[in-house]
């Protein structure tokens, strides 16, 4: 057994703009943070992933960085910086910061210097272009919309932007730019920091022929299209060895666009790149084709297929990231469970199936009190450029209406984990004193913390049930994993095998009522209730084998 403690650790991703405003701005902050991490610490989390709270001019909420060795100026100072991460580690918490490298500000001083002539020294830090018969290099597309290429017009060429046309793309060919970028990552780890969550880092190394992709409906080719290049498992074995190794880290990879004999390179065992890698077919689960915009729902089916392909997949080869949520990402509970009737239920459910799996598992702030979709009701509430882009592109075009693009927004839109976190019933949710950034969802006297601690039957003592219980039983983490009832559309059944021990998990992502028969060797005298969100098995009347499963009720067996 390959023991790892970043395989044993339960990671809490905080989005620092809306976790707590400390001094009234309504703006989330460090020292915000800094006051609730006794809440994290209670909750049992080993690890925090803290979205970028580098230098930034903010068009893209912080990953557009000018300036890596800098706090921004609204989450506070470099002092407040070490004060956190100091009082994170007297708790036993480590602190893993977001690294975003493919690609910095435009206003990043290589990028202000890159910019300003042909042979500049910067110059080719950036990936530069000259037109192609009149027009942009190839059709790329960005990820928020439009071409991929910015024409510049200081040296009649185009640079390329992945994302917004503030965040040009670095050039990793260059190893000028990959020496800025070890450097800069062991100032932080010198700092005293414990790894590094990498963005889109399948992106950093491109194809230098630029070739056309395939148009997606807006006519450009995905923004992933360059995604697990030529020399990027290189460029990640020479940051292992030029910053991680002889370090005590967790790397995880955002992995846009990996397949899974990609990840088996990122996540390896050897240690030779990352820990694990964050892949997101399951994310794409409820999309229209290659359209995420539409407010369709899953197939159980197709969401059993892709998570059991990466536990089987992955097993003894390398390692998974779990998760049902990120900044990127909607509220779980509206998308996958039921944020009306059963929200606590399914929320608890969902929680279950996830940590239950082989991996680490990974919660967004405000998951753990079952979090939902926000009522937007007008392009003017959005600050995600994601989603204001599309609306202007995709109406624009005439591909949607504004009544259907809304209905998607509402939907899949990323601002809708990006509201406020709801600490309590008291105006804004206790977040701010101030004016928010952003609207709190209405329904926050509700659903809320303060709400939450003082009962215990709330979604946030089960995600704390969870968490303990993966570090009691070695299964949780190390056990192997097999798919019951592949076809079944609407329980979700596994089981997880160590030696001799065997856990049964039994979900059920639906309001019906179902009759299940426990698999075989499975009865009421041969195992225990680890952990249920009803708090009960409901046998059926003179069977030891065959059990109720009631609406989004969720169980773990423990075989005795």
């Amino acid at each position: 057994m390959d023991r790892k403690w970043w395989k044993e650790s339960v990671v809490y991703q905080i989005y620092p703009r809306s976790f707590y405003d400390s001094n009234g701005d309504g703006i989330g902050d460090l020292n915000g943070i800094t006051e609730k991490l006794d809440y994290l610490k209670e909750l049992g989390v080993d690890v925090i992933w803290l979205s970028p709270v580098y230098q930034s001019p903010n068009d893209d909420n912080g990953y557009d960085i000018s300036d890596y060795r800098a706090i921004m100026k609204e989450f506070g100072t470099m002092e407040d910086y070490d004060i956190m991460l100091d009082e994170a580690h007297k708790r036993g918490i480590r602190i893993v910061m977001d690294l975003v490298v493919n690609h910095t500000s435009d206003e990043h001083k290589w990028f202000i210097e890159s910019r300003k002539s042909k042979d500049n020294p910067y110059r080719d830090y950036y990936i530069w272009r000259p037109a192609k018969d009149g027009k942009e290099p190839n059709n790329w597309g960005s990820c928020f919309s439009g071409s991929a290429w910015e024409y510049d017009s200081t040296t009649d060429m185009y640079f390329l932007h992945l994302f917004s046309r503030k965040q040009p793309d670095l050039n990793w060919d260059n190893p000028k730019v990959r020496r800025e970028v070890y450097d800069m990552m062991n100032w932080w780890l010198d700092k005293g920091v414990d790894g590094f969550r990498m963005d889109v880092i399948s992106l950093i190394s491109k194809d230098q022929t630029f070739p056309d992709g395939k148009p997606g409906i807006n006519g450009y080719a995905s923004f992933n299209e360059p995604a697990n290049g030529p020399h990027v498992h290189e460029y990640l074995q020479e940051m292992r060895r030029e910053v991680l190794d002889g370090r005590e880290t967790l790397t995880v990879g955002e992995c846009s666009g990996v397949t899974l004999d990609e990840a088996k390179k990122y996540a390896r065992s050897d240690g030779k790149e990352l820990n694990m890698v964050f892949q997101f077919e399951h994310m794409d689960v409820d999309a229209d084709g290659t359209n995420k915009w539409s407010d369709k729902k899953m197939d159980l089916r197709d969401l059993k297929k892709i998570l059991t392909k990466w536990q089987k997949g992955l097993d003894t080869i390398a390692w998974n990231s779990l998760f049902w949520e990120n900044h990127d990402q909607p509220r779980s509970v509206s998308r996958f469970g039921n944020d009306g009737e059963y929200r606590e239920l399914s929320a608890k459910m969902l929680a279950t199936c996830l940590h239950m799996m082989q991996g680490t598992p990974y919660i967004y702030q405000g998951e753990e009190l079952g979090m939902t979709n926000v009522p937007f009701e007008d392009i003017s509430d959005f600050r995600d450029l994601d989603s204001i882009n599309a609306w202007h592109e995709l109406v624009g075009q005439g591909v949607f209406t504004e009544d259907e693009m809304m209905k998607y927004l509402r939907y899949k839109s990323r601002d809708n984990a990006r509201t406020p976190f709801q600490w309590d019933d008291t105006e804004n949710a206790g977040f701010t004193t101030g004016s928010p950034w952003i609207m709190v969802n209405p329904n926050y006297k509700e659903i809320n913390a303060k709400d939450q601690l003082e009962r215990e039957d709330s979604v946030f003592r089960y995600y704390q049930k969870l968490i303990r219980l993966r570090k009691e039983h070695e299964i949780i983490v190390y056990g192997s994993y097999d798919l019951v009832l592949p076809e079944d559309r609407e329980l979700y059944v596994y089981t997880r095998t160590l030696g001799n021990e065997k856990l049964l998990v039994v979900c059920n992502f639906y309001g019906n009522t179902r009759i299940f028969a426990l698999p075989g060797g499975w009865t009421k005298e041969t195992s225990k209730l680890l952990i249920g969100n009803y708090g009960d098995l409901l046998y059926a009347r003179d069977n030891r084998n065959t059990v109720f499963i009631r609406p989004y009720e969720a169980l773990v067996l423990k075989s005795l």
